[in-house]
C-alpha cells in the first residue's frame, strides 16, 4: 500500500504542478530533491512571483525511521518504527479576489520490533481561504467535494465537512481559518467505534480509493474559481485586507496545525514544512472590518460556519 499511494501521489504533483502553471501562464514550479537524515526525503517544487500565483507550493515527501519521542506519546506507544508519506499544497494568488487554497492527502504505516504493520491509516482533506466571499465560489469547490465523496458514501461529506469546520478553527480568534471542504483522518479497514457501518466495512483498499479519488478532483474544485477571479480589479484597499486576513493563515498554521508540528518534530526540511506561509502577510492592531462592508461580509461566514450545500 505505501509503494502504491507514493507512486499516486508522485503522478498527482505532476497533474496538479502541470495544470497550475496553465493557470498561471508566466512562471514555472521551480523543484528541490531533499534527503532526511534518518530516513526517506521528498520533491519540494514552490512557484513564486507568477502572473497569477504570489507564492504556492506543491510537495511530496515519503519519511520513515525510528518514531520520534513526541509522536510516540501522541499515539500512546513505546519506541517503533514508522513509514509516512503524503502530498501537501498550498497557493496564494496576487489578486485578493482569488482565494488561497490549501490540500492534503497521506498516508502511516508503524511497525513492530520484527517489522509487522501494526497501524495504517490516510488521512487528508481539502479547503478554501477567500478574502472576498463569492457565494458561487464557496458552492462550487464544497461541490466538488461532495460528488466525490458520494461515490463511495453519502455519509462523508457531511461528516468530513463538519471536521474540517472544527479543525481549521482558529481558537485564540474563536473563527475559521476560511470557508472549508473536507478534513478526514486516521481512516483505516475496520474504522472506529463512532464510524458508521458502512464505513466500518472499508478495507484498506477502498480507502485507497477514496482518497484517490478527492486527490483527483482537487484541479475541478480550484481551477474554475482562480480563472474566474485572478483578473478582476482591485483596490490597494482590498490588498491591505488580504495582508491582515494572512496573518491569521499564518497564526492558525504556527499555533495549531497537526502537520506543520509533525514535520517540526520529525526533523522534517523546514523550508518545505514553511512554504505554506504567504511573502507578503501584516498584523495591524485591533483590526476590525468596516461595518457593513464586504470584508465583514466575509468575517460573518467565518464566525458562523455556513452548510453550502
Amino acid at each position: 500500500m505505501k509503494d502504491k499511494f507514493y507512486a499516486y501521489i508522485q503522478k498527482l504533483q505532476d497533474q496538479i504542478c502541470a495544470g497550475l502553471e496553465a493557470v498561471d501562464g508566466t512562471t514555472k514550479f521551480r523543484e528541490d530533491l531533499w534527503k532526511r537524515p534518518e530516513g526517506g526525503g521528498g520533491r519540494t517544487r514552490v512557484i513564486e512571483n507568477g502572473n497569477v500565483f504570489e507564492k504556492g507550493g506543491v510537495n511530496i515527501s515519503a519519511v520513515h525511521g525510528k518514531l520520534p519521542e513526541a509522536m510516540q506519546k501522541m499515539f500512546s506507544v513505546g519506541e517503533a518504527d514508522f513509514f509516512a508519506c503524503g502530498l501537501s499544497l498550498v497557493l496564494h494568488p496576487k489578486n485578493p479576489m482569488a482565494p488561497t487554497v490549501h490540500a492534503n492527502w497521506r498516508y502511516f504505516e508503524m511497525y513492530d520490533e520484527s517489522g509487522k504493520v501494526i497501524e495504517q491509516w490516510f488521512g487528508g482533506g481539502q479547503d478554501l481561504t477567500p478574502y472576498y466571499l463569492f457565494e458561487e465560489d464557496a458552492k462550487h469547490f464544497h461541490q466538488t467535494c461532495k460528488t466525490a465523496c458520494d461515490k463511495h458514501n453519502a455519509e462523508f461529506y457531511p461528516k468530513y465537512k463538519k471536521q474540517c469546520d472544527a479543525y481549521f478553527w482558529n481558537a485564540h480568534r474563536n473563527e475559521a481559518r476560511g470557508i472549508g471542504g473536507l478534513f478526514f483522518d486516521y481512516c483505516k479497514a475496520n474504522g472506529h467505534p463512532s464510524d458508521s457501518e458502512q464505513a466500518k466495512q472499508m478495507s484498506m483498499e477502498d480507502w485507497f480509493n477514496f482518497v484517490t479519488e478527492v486527490g483527483d478532483s482537487f484541479l475541478e474544485a480550484y481551477v474554475p474559481i482562480v480563472e474566474r477571479r485572478k483578473n478582476l480589479e482591485y483596490t490597494p484597499e482590498n490588498r491591505n485586507w488580504q495582508e491582515i486576513r494572512r496573518g491569521r493563515y499564518v497564526e492558525f498554521n504556527l499555533v495549531h496545525d497537526k502537520g506543520t508540528l509533525f514535520g517540526l518534530k520529525t526533523n522534517g526540511r523546514i523550508e518545505s514544512i514553511l512554504m505554506s506561509l504567504p511573502p507578503h502577510v501584516q498584523w495591524v492592531y485591533d483590526h476590525h472590518a468596516e461595518a457593513g462592508s464586504d470584508e465583514e461580509k466575509l468575517v460573518n461566514v467565518l464566525e458562523n460556519p455556513v452548510d453550502w450545500i
